[in-house]
């Protein structure tokens, strides 16, 4: 079995690479509970000062597993619930982690992926990386990852990303503020360790008190973001297990347009 993160340390720096390449280094559960072990021991550890996440492969993260989103769609609406769960879990941890964190977008994020991107302190992508939130096209909503999203885009930007699920590329993600810089892909590394050896010159207790402060002034706070995930993880179980939810599920999973796709205005 090939291990589902890559848990690597650089010096002072924690890389973090999705190795699921084969299927786009998609989200299973697995993948979520190995990512989340991981920040929480890259946030403990003292002798880490950053971390990076990346993904192995052409594609930074596709968002959920096939498999895993089969079996979800024949799950109970708790089932569902404790799953999403465990997904804003991942998210909300990535948020709060109080080391400086760094997205490498090595290549498409979609769905969940675009959430890994959007809790990172700082996003550099490649410039033939494409974006989507998809979800609507499922039947489904980007809940659990909807927090970090609209903080990152704002929400004039994530209304139309949500409701249009439309594709989008780099350069728009940078101009609505998912990413910060978009590089050539063999810009890609100068890139990031431009962007590490800026973070090593600042106080790591600075740093931990500067992003606190940074949320906090933007409002958001550990306690309300678990509030926020319990009503988010209950509305996609809702959506998972109800009639358009499961047409559009059963359409992707079968590869066929759902009902609703005829009557899609040109």
């Amino acid at each position: 079995m090939t291990d589902s993160i890559l848990n690597e340390r650089r010096g002072a720096v924690a890389w973090l690479t999705l190795n699921r390449p084969q299927i786009h280094n998609a989200f299973d559960d697995a993948l979520i509970a190995t990512l989340t072990d991981a920040l929480a021991q890259a946030d403990a550890d003292p002798a880490v000062r950053a971390v990076v996440l990346s993904g192995n492969g052409s594609c930074f993260s596709a968002g959920a597993d096939l498999n895993w989103m089969r079996g979800m769609a024949s799950a109970s609406e708790q089932e569902n619930r404790e799953d999403s769960l465990r997904l804003a879990r991942l998210m909300r941890n990535l948020q709060f982690l109080s080391k400086p964190t760094i997205a490498r977008v090595n290549g498409a994020a979609y769905g969940g992926g675009v959430g890994l991107v959007a809790c990172c302190d700082i996003a550099i992508g490649v410039d033939t990386a494409k974006f989507a939130l998809s979800e609507v096209k499922l039947g489904l909503v980007p809940a659990v990852i909807s927090p970090y999203v609209i903080a990152a885009i704002g929400l004039r930007e994530a209304r139309r990303l949500f409701i249009t699920g439309e594709v989008f590329e780099a350069a728009t993600a940078a101009r609505i503020g998912l990413l910060h810089t978009v590089v050539s892909v063999p810009e890609l590394d100068e890139a990031i360790e431009r962007q590490l050896y800026l973070l090593a010159k600042a106080g790591p207790q600075a740093q931990r008190e500067a992003k606190r402060l940074a949320l906090r002034m933007g409002g958001a706070d550990v306690a309300q973001a678990e509030r926020i995930d319990q009503d988010n993880a209950a509305l996609i179980a809702r959506l998972r297990v109800s009639e358009e939810g499961q047409h559009g599920l059963s359409a992707f999973l079968d590869k066929r347009a759902p009902a609703w796709a005829g009557n899609a205005v040109p």
